[in-house]
C-alpha cells in the first residue's frame, strides 16, 4: 500500500525523498534533518508519542530548499537563514528547478554518449 502525496511522512521517508547520504556509511542520516530542525525555525514537524516526527508537504518543501541551498549551492547555514527569514519572495523554486533540469539533461547526455560508444564498439 502506498501513501498519498499529501500524507505525513516519517523522518526516514524524508531522508529518502531528499536522497541524503551518510559520510560514514551509517544506515540513515536522520541526524541531518534533526540538526536542520534546530537551526531553521521554519521546519516544524508534528512530534507524536515516542518522539516520532512526521512531516507535511510544507515542511518537506522547506527541507528541500535547505538541502538545495546548503548541498547544491554551497551556501552557509547563516546565508540560508537569511533567505528563509526574508520577507521578499525569492525565485528559489525556479533556480532549483533549473538546476534539476540541467542535472537531468547532463545525465541523459552521458547515457546517450555511452550508447553511442557501445554502438561504435559493436560495429
Amino acid at each position: 500500500m502506498t501513501k498519498l502525496n499529501n500524507a505525513y511522512k516519517t523522518i526516514g521517508e524524508v531522508v529518502k525523498i531528499l536522497d541524503l547520504k551518510s559520510k560514514k556509511g551509517q544506515s540513515s542520516p536522520t541526524y541531518t534533518i534533526r540538526f536542520w530542525e534546530k537551526e531553521f525555525k521554519q521546519i516544524k514537524p508534528k512530534i507524536l508519542k515516542g518522539n516520532r516526527r512526521y512531516y507535511d508537504n510544507h515542511n518537506i518543501d522547506i527541507l528541500k530548499k535547505v538541502h538545495f541551498l546548503l548541498k547544491e549551492q554551497g551556501m552557509t547555514i547563516k546565508g540560508v537563514k537569511k533567505i528563509l527569514n526574508s520577507k521578499e519572495p525569492l525565485k528559489l523554486d525556479e533556480i532549483q528547478n533549473q538546476s534539476i533540469k540541467a542535472h537531468n539533461l547532463k545525465n541523459k547526455l552521458v547515457k546517450i554518449s555511452n550508447i553511442i560508444k557501445s554502438l561504435k564498439i559493436n560495429k
